[in-house]
């Protein structure tokens, strides 16, 4: 249901996401679910976020200046087994991170459950940010991970 998830920028060089998985796993903690993605659509993202509520916080130049300088840099997004552990772990070895609340959903590995599922998050007027998944064909289980605007409207949908 309700987890926390783990936000981190990495460098963007070859080994780098290695070194971080080793670090994890060598410290027992566990990869449930991952999405990576190149930081500098993230900044664009949050440029036109602020540019349709008008809330804008910097220029368009400084906007272009941070994505020139974000393509240097991915965003990975996780959730693990051991989440104050991975906290504890990254803020020794000085990661810039943050932590979320998310919707976290075990569903069966067939066609249909994902629709379902945002069907019902649409149903309950439950907007999602993103979304991200992990497959599991041994006990045909998938994790997917949600971003919902409204954290409790969403947890709430699943209470029962």
């Amino acid at each position: 249901m309700v987890r926390r998830q783990i936000s981190l920028f990495l460098k963007n060089v070859p080994g780098e996401l290695g070194r971080f998985a080793a670090l994890l796993g060598d410290n027992h903690i566990n990869v449930e679910a991952l999405s990576i993605q190149d930081a500098s659509a993230y900044v664009m993202e949050l440029f036109r976020a602020r540019g349709k509520s008008l809330k804008r916080i910097a220029s368009t130049n400084s906007y272009d200046s941070m994505k020139r300088d974000s393509e240097e840099f991915a965003l990975i997004r996780l959730v693990v087994d051991k989440t104050d552990e991975a906290i504890e772990l990254l803020a020794e070895n000085d990661y810039m991170f943050d932590v979320f609340n998310v919707i976290a959903l075990n569903l069966e590995n067939r066609p249909g459950s994902l629709a379902r599922i945002a069907s019902k998050f649409g149903e309950e007027n439950v907007n999602i940010k993103y979304v991200y998944g992990s497959a599991d064909s041994s006990d045909r289980q998938v994790l997917f991970v949600f971003c919902p605007e409204d954290i409790e409207l969403a947890a709430k949908v699943f209470e029962s």
